[in-house]
């Protein structure tokens, strides 16, 4: 098993297929799915010291203003580690094909206090702000479903017009609710630079859907520049829970992992969807690794693979089962309180997943090193997009702009 990151190989197409700015980085996973579909990384910006180093170990340098910027694929991802609103985009303007991120989650999280509009952290602006000094070719954001909800709908609204004309700016001392009805009047009178506007499109996408083996809704706002007359759309789902079903019935599953079907099955009711394949479940994602060789003990063989001592279940902390996808993965370091990084082995046990294991989960590949202590690492796969799911949007965007 290799444990750290193999030099990379230059490709058929050292450059790549376009070029990238990565905001709010994190711990890379869309950074990573964005290089996996072809995009040069020409910065990448991020505030945590410990999600920095991450990226370091793996594929990040700091940035030099004095050097050139990245011309292969393969280049290391220059990295400001510091905050956003004091980069300066302005040299990278006409060069970028697309601006991705996945905008910090905390003031619009179920989990957290919900601030939104008002929490310092909402980093929307800082995103619009790279637009308009850059004029992206394309737009990738992610966010958390707790977007969606009915008293944060006014604001996503303003967020989506704002995204589509982001050159009509908010002035010092404006409310946001006087600059949305601004925006309203500007879309509405139907004349504009195509060069400033965005053809825009959102959707809430289960990460499960598209070959995650985890149950993980995440809204994903995409945007393509008008003057380039793109007509884009979602990638369809690929995986279902339907499917999944009836390889549990029909025991094709059961076999894939060799083992005896349950007593009873009767085939579900629910036709499996044409052309899709079985939602991935949490043993599929953790099968190839051994169990770990006891608490705090690192796996020789396998990065970040150690047990961890008190994992228990009581209500409303109930543990992830094998044979579904896993719960949804959260920033906490025992991801109280629903049990997202408890589980029960097939013997019945209750135990904590693995670092490695929730890293599979999240679909970051094994080579990956995570910095920090194991609270660290967890925060950073919670807080991530998962690789997989981030892939197949980046590589419907690679198409709709070739």
């Amino acid at each position: 098993m290799v444990i750290t990151p193999p030099p990379p190989s230059p490709g058929d197409q050292p450059a790549g297929i376009g070029t990238s700015i990565e905001l709010f980085t994190g711990g890379g996973g869309l950074a990573l799915a964005m290089h996996d579909a072809g995009f040069r990384h020409l910065l990448a910006v991020e505030l945590d010291k410990r999600a920095c180093a991450t990226l370091r170990a793996n594929r990040a340098t700091d940035f030099t203003p004095d050097a050139d910027d990245p011309s292969r694929l393969d280049d290391r991802w220059p990295l400001v580690e510091g905050d956003v609103g004091q980069v300066n985009f302005a040299r990278w303007k006409g060069k970028v094909d697309v601006i991705a991120g996945g905008v910090p989650c905390q003031p619009w999280s179920l989990g957290g206090v919900g601030k939104g509009y008002d929490d310092p952290r909402n980093l929307w602006p800082e995103l619009f702000r790279c637009v308009r000094e850059t004029r992206p070719k394309a737009i990738i954001a992610e966010n958390v479903k707790g977007l969606l909800r009915p008293s944060f709908k006014p604001y996503y609204d303003y967020i989506l017009r704002e995204l589509a004309a982001p050159f009509e700016q908010r002035v010092n001392g404006e409310d946001w609710r006087d600059h949305d009805k601004r925006l309203t009047k500007t879309l509405a009178s139907g004349k504009y630079d195509p060069t400033e506007r965005y053809e825009v499109k959102h959707l809430c996408l289960n990460a499960a859907d598209y070959g995650v083996p985890q149950i993980r809704h995440r809204v994903f706002v995409v945007a393509f520049r008008k003057d380039l007359a793109i007509d884009w759309n979602f990638p369809d789902a690929t995986h279902t829970a339907e499917a999944l079903a009836h390889a549990q019935a029909d025991g094709s599953y059961w076999a894939e992992h060799h083992l005896p079907p349950p007593p009873v099955t009767t085939l579900p009711s629910l036709a499996v969807p044409e052309g899709t394949q079985r939602w991935r479940t949490l043993r599929d994602a953790i099968a190839t690794l051994p169990e770990p060789l006891g608490d705090k003990i690192e796996h020789p063989d396998w990065l970040h693979h150690y047990g961890w001592p008190g994992a228990r279940e009581y209500t409303g902390h109930t543990a992830n089962v094998l044979d579904r996808p896993a719960k949804t993965v959260k920033a906490g370091v025992h991801g109280v309180p629903g049990g997202e990084t408890v589980m029960r082995d097939d013997a019945g046990r209750i135990r904590y997943m693995t670092v490695r294991e929730v890293a599979r989960v999240m679909t970051f590949p094994d080579m990956w090193k995570l910095d920090g202590p194991r609270g660290e690492q967890m925060r950073q796969l919670g807080n991530a997009v998962p690789v997989e799911l981030a892939t197949v949007i980046a590589k419907s965007v690679v198409k709709a702009l070739k």
